[in-house]
């Protein structure tokens, strides 16, 4: 009996992932449960299970591929042992996803040129018409560095390459981001003409095109000098930058700051961390904000929210989000249902996530499902910034450096007196959309309030 092996449900919102290694080979007899490869994914990287005993008979995808979750990349004789003859493999082209880019004709057909979804997002992105690249891959299939290496043999021009194929592409990304549900009729001015006449009336927005330009400015070519070096997109980088730029077309970021006095906070820390180091933990003012955001949080709900299409939910839970660096880039493992913890529960959290992700052993459910984030710049932080939404949250705090200032306090009799403390700039980044200014600047006032009073039990 043949078992399938497909691609899991890799985490929230995670849609597709790459296979980044192959660990078996068609024949190759397997144990139910050992590894036979691994997949990565914007969130993490997860290594695929056996879901069955036997022997190896297809491996319908190969290293590099991506492929949506649910889909069937290899299958597993079950009981079946290394002397027994494998089936002929099915044509791995036409078995990745329906309607995709394989066909039986081997290097083209329909949907034109063989190529892996990776190889036709490089293509979008360089300008390269596939019809213009000889593939190395199986069957001819165009792989992303037969992309890469064709951008490369590319002339500069005097504007952006943009091939009948690339056009259509933009132009499919034009009707989406426009609104335009079907394809309206090509003329003489095709997609880009009619798009440009609905504007003109008031019908929609045409959003600026990645790497091309927007109206009649264009996107000056890159052209080599000696020295430059081209460091390519990782899948994670790519996604980020999608992220990023999502989130800042969807969300109307409002930022507002607030000057926090962390005298009596910092005099609890140093009371405390050498007591916190000896249980093998660090007490860092990082798990004093988490504490005091989870608080201010539950006092202020609707910081704690994600908008739908036609509303916006509540959540019940406190989950905080904690930017960490990792040696992929930066990665956001979440502290779930903080508000229920202490400082300890929050800073032996965060010593755990934080210790994963630089050993590369975060896995997918830890960066699932926070309702809020909080980012910290570290050692080498600047004065504040504004982050980013990181969506679908509808707020994110970002602590700035702590640097001892002169502030001005109460005296014993009730005197205005100068002091050396140590003050810290917080930049509250929230989405418009839900969030009003009133509640923003509640739940800040309230974080800073609780950091000031050092209102905690350690």
């Amino acid at each position: 009996m043949l078992i399938d092996v497909t691609v899991p449900q890799l985490g929230e919102s995670v849609t597709e992932g790459t296979i980044t290694k192959w660990l078996v080979k068609e024949g190759d007899v397997v144990q139910k449960d050992q590894t036979v490869a691994e997949i990565a994914t914007d969130k993490a990287d997860s290594e695929l299970p056996a879901p069955a005993s036997g022997r190896v008979t297809k491996l319908l995808a190969k290293e590099g591929d991506v492929v949506p979750v649910n889909t069937v990349i290899a299958q597993i004789e079950e009981g079946a042992t290394a002397g027994a003859a494998p089936p002929a493999p099915a044509n791995v082209a036409t078995t990745l996803v329906p309607g995709g880019d394989g066909n039986a004709g081997g290097a083209g057909g329909a949907m034109g040129p063989l190529a892996s979804p990776m190889a036709r997002r490089s293509a979008l992105e360089q300008g390269v018409d596939l019809r213009d690249v000889r593939g190395s891959g199986e069957r001819g299939r165009i792989t992303r560095d037969d992309v890469m290496r064709a951008a490369g043999d590319v002339p500069a021009r005097t504007e952006p390459p943009m091939s009948p194929t690339l056009r259509a592409q933009v132009d499919a990304q034009m009707r989406v981001a426009a609104g335009v549900d079907a394809p309206k009729p090509r003329g003489a001015g095709g997609e880009s003409a009619a798009l440009a006449q609905m504007v003109n009336q008031g019908g929609g927005f045409v959003p600026a095109i990645p790497g091309v330009g927007f109206g009649s400015f264009k996107v000056p070519p890159y052209r080599a000098k000696p020295g430059d070096q081209v460091v390519p997109f990782t899948r994670r980088r790519r996604i980020t930058a999608d992220h990023m730029v999502y989130s800042k077309l969807t969300s109307p970021h409002v930022v507002t700051v607030a000057e926090c006095d962390l005298f009596r906070s910092a005099r609890l820390r140093e009371a405390n961390k050498d007591r916190y180091k000896k249980e093998g933990m660090s007490l860092t003012m990082l798990a004093f904000v988490v504490v005091a955001v989870a608080r201010a949080i539950r006092e202020n709900p609707t910081i704690n929210a994600r908008v739908l299409d036609d509303a916006y939910v509540v959540f019940k839970d406190v989950n905080i989000g904690v930017a960490v660096d990792s040696p992929d880039g930066l990665v956001v493992p979440v502290v779930r249902r903080a508000d229920e913890l202490g400082v300890r529960g929050i800073v032996r959290g965060i010593d755990d996530v934080a210790t994963r992700a630089r050993n590369g052993k975060i896995t997918v459910d830890d960066l699932s499902g926070a309702t809020f984030s909080v980012s910290n710049p570290g050692l080498k932080g600047n004065l504040f910034g504004g982050a980013i939404i990181n969506q679908p949250n509808v707020g994110i705090l970002r602590m700035g450096e702590i640097k001892k200032r002169a502030v001005v306090v109460e005296g014993p009799g009730g005197e205005d007196q100068i002091a050396i403390h140590p003050v810290m700039y917080m930049a509250l980044s929230y989405d418009h959309r839900i969030v009003d200014g009133v509640a923003a600047n509640s739940f800040l006032w309230r974080v800073r309030e609780i950091l000031e009073k050092a209102e905690f039990e350690v």
